[in-house]
């Protein structure tokens, strides 16, 4: 596996983790948690671009 997958795949575990906690702090509706959703989909998306490459 690429550097640039093992990179992505890190972050999405971040960004991931990162939404979980903040959500169960405050909700799924918070403004923070969605903007991280928004960014976990964007970084899903590039990961299978990658992979489907």
């Amino acid at each position: 596996m690429s550097v640039k997958c093992n990179e992505l795949l890190y972050q999405i575990e971040e960004c991931r983790s990162q939404m979980i906690a903040l959500a169960l702090q405050s909700s799924f509706a918070n403004e923070k948690v969605i903007q991280l959703s928004t960014k976990l989909d964007h970084l899903l998306n590039q990961y299978q671009y990658i992979r489907t490459d």
